[in-house]
């Protein structure tokens, strides 16, 4: 196991009716500033109970944060907390609004360009304090310091992390995800069980409590997901999925065990390209990665393949290559395809210019041992190119 320091400052507000509590969670007298996205918010009944919990305190609000949120957008917010002088910034929605929030609270008092925050890792040595009320379980943003931020007219999709982002409370009301559409469900089983893979599927480092930790989320999104895609009103279900999808990063399996994270740099690029869900480029890219370097993560999963599906029969390259399949076939159970050639638009090319991409980041050696070098990217994405 290697050295490691964990902290986790977010505050945690569980279960039915806790958008009700958040008005004691931000500083008396703070002007608020409520970001959302396309409105959804507003037909659920979110809004409203988040209205109510604020009914006495002056709120701005700004909505429109698109999925894989838009600097352009996130901009505007930018200038109208600047304007308004928000003092605490709460986030009503999934993922996407959440890291939006994030890069708007690090934007605020950054002194230059900043987009320089993503593109050139500028440090962010402040920001505004922030809160979420999660409507979407997938990417455990409400409680980790991560935000990933698009920018359309550059065709760059790009991640940055800060302490000082993490929100400083999240609201998971299970009820508050009952009337998402079953895509997006979905992709949040999918985007929290490669989220696991990339802390867990690297090489044995001793670390057997964090590698029980995540063999339990994995198992669980086995079990529950279908569950919870199926009967989207059963509490218990749907509440095991929220908790589970937070638990996949928050920083808690990451603990001390080497990370991968090359499956998510090479879904970004092609979400900047087609615009296809973040879930949903994970799962074209992670089974042809598992495959391509099959040899460095053997050990890894050849564990995956017994702990987690049972696989304990045949030799070990039959062994790897069942627990392959048992995740394609339970992604593709989701209604998540697992081949790049199942999109239509995608290019023949689109092997060697997501590795050009890449490699023009400076992002040439990717991995737990920095083994994904670009030739690499492209074998992978040439696999998921063919049918």
């Amino acid at each position: 196991m290697f050295n490691f320091e964990y902290s986790n400052p977010t505050k945690i507000l569980f279960g039915k009716g806790q958008i009700a509590a958040i008005n004691r969670e931000i500083p008396s007298g703070a002007k608020v500033l409520m970001t959302y996205g396309g409105g959804s918010i507003r037909s659920n009944g979110v809004y409203d109970q988040v209205k109510a919990a604020l009914a006495q305190r002056h709120v701005v609000e700004f909505g429109g944060i698109q999925p894989n949120p838009e600097y352009r957008t996130l901009m505007e917010a930018v200038q109208l907390a600047r304007a308004e002088k928000a003092e605490f910034l709460l986030a009503v929605g999934g993922g996407s609004v959440l890291d939006g929030t994030k890069f708007i609270a690090a934007a605020i008092p950054f002194e230059g360009e900043p987009w320089d925050i993503v593109q050139k890792g500028a440090e962010v040595k402040s920001a505004v304090p922030l809160g979420s009320v999660l409507t979407l379980p997938a990417t455990g943003s409400e409680a980790n310091p991560f935000a990933v931020i698009s920018r359309s007219e550059t065709g760059e999709k790009l991640a940055f992390s800060s302490p000082h982002v993490y929100p400083k409370f999240s609201v998971l009301d299970p009820e508050t995800t009952f009337s998402l559409p079953p895509r997006q469900v979905a992709n949040g089983i999918v985007d929290a069980f490669v989220h696991t893979m990339e802390q867990y599927l690297t090489f044995p480092a001793n670390a057997e409590l964090n590698d029980r930790f995540a063999e339990s989320i994995l198992q669980t999104l086995v079990e529950i997901g279908p569950k919870t895609l199926a009967n989207p009103t059963d509490y218990d279900a749907r509440a095991t999925f929220v908790w589970t999808a937070t638990m996949a990063l928050n920083g808690l399996i990451g603990c001390g065990v080497p990370q991968d994270w090359a499956t998510h740099m090479i879904g970004h690029e092609l979400t900047a390209l087609y615009g296809i869900d973040h879930a949903r480029t994970l799962a074209v890219v992670a089974p042809h990665l598992y495959r391509v370097l099959r040899r460095d993560k053997a050990a890894k999963l050849l564990q995956y393949g017994e702990r987690v599906w049972g696989i304990r029969e045949g030799s070990d390259e039959d062994r790897i290559e069942a627990a392959i399949r048992r995740t394609e076939e339970f992604f593709e159970s989701l209604g998540v395809p697992t081949r790049l050639a199942r999109y239509e638009g995608v290019r023949p090319d689109t092997p060697r210019e997501v590795a050009q991409r890449l490699k023009q980041r400076g992002m040439e050696k990717l991995g737990e041992r920095g083994a994904v070098a670009p030739p690499v990217v492209e074998e992978i994405l040439q696999r998921s190119l063919a049918a």
